[in-house]
């Protein structure tokens, strides 16, 4: 862990999910519950925030035990935060119909396969349906289903677009998205196989501000602890962004300290160091 300028008081820690607090067999290890467990008994914030839906949340939030009014959970890259106990949503960032069926086109034309979340469910127009869909879906705990695209309903609203395909396949695609994209929405990948579409105004930074700012939390006591492109805006935010040892090097770069892996207890590591010192 490189310890250089000690952080603040830290009242709050957003912990990124896969490759942050899932360890790779996607499971919080004993170590890793027990320093969340001992920072939430010493009166300290703990926020998942994941690229996933709440569902996808909800599994490891009952294993927290991070159940009351007054917890809360940032979901789908910051497209919406809530309250774990009551379901109240404080931040919801939601896409159009038009926007489903702009970045449905793009992908179409790119030759990449596509998908969509409305919360509740995943959608994919694609008959031959990747398998990074079926393990999204899977992991995200929400039921999956083709549907073609006219048979969609446009009143309908979501909370993240998805290109997916192969690594090789998608990062050929990526270099040709077209500016408008681009411009109109937030994109970045979240996996070497994921590419989110989400609105400008969310992500992870933008909705762990708003959260701590309902919290009456300053950002200087604010910890976040991340691994991927999509956790690089929270990480600067944060007064003590942490990256994991196995993480991208932008997001090391955009980290002011960098805790071990997910397979050597980073998140416990981190907490331990920063949260329950002394």
């Amino acid at each position: 862990m490189d310890t250089e300028r000690t952080p603040t008081d830290i009242q709050l820690v957003a912990i990124d999910m896969d490759g942050t607090l899932l360890d790779p067999a996607h499971r919080i290890t004993p170590r890793v519950k027990q320093a969340i467990t001992r920072a939430r008994q010493q009166g300290v914030q703990v926020v998942l925030a994941s690229g996933r839906p709440v569902s996808g949340l909800a599994p490891f939030l009952r294993e927290l035990e991070i159940a009351g009014d007054e917890d809360y959970c940032i979901a789908c890259n910051g497209g919406i935060v809530q309250s774990v106990g009551s379901g109240r949503v404080v931040v919801e960032f939601p896409l159009t119909f038009d926007d489903f069926l702009y970045c449905e086109r793009i992908a179409r034309e790119l030759g990449v396969h596509f998908q969509a979340l409305d919360g509740t469910r995943m959608y994919t127009p694609n008959q031959d349906i990747s398998p990074f869909t079926v393990a999204d879906a899977h992991l995200s705990h929400v039921p999956l289903s083709y549907r073609a695209v006219a048979d969609m309903d446009p009143s309908m609203s979501f909370v993240k677009l998805m290109l997916i395909d192969h690594p090789e396949v998608l990062d050929a695609a990526i270099t040709r998205l077209p500016h408008e994209l681009t411009a109109r929405f937030a994109v970045l990948k979240s996996a070497p196989f994921f590419l989110e579409v989400f609105d400008p105004r969310a992500g992870k930074g933008a909705s762990l501000q708003k959260l701590a700012a309902h919290l009456g939390i300053d950002r200087a006591n604010v910890m976040a602890i991340g691994d991927q492109e999509n956790d690089l805006t929270m990480l600067q935010f944060a007064g003590t962004g942490v990256a994991m040892g196995n993480a991208i090097d932008a997001a090391k770069q955009a980290a002011r300290f960098t805790t071990a892996s997910n397979s050597e207890d980073g998140v416990a590591v981190a907490i331990e160091r920063f949260v329950l010192r002394g």
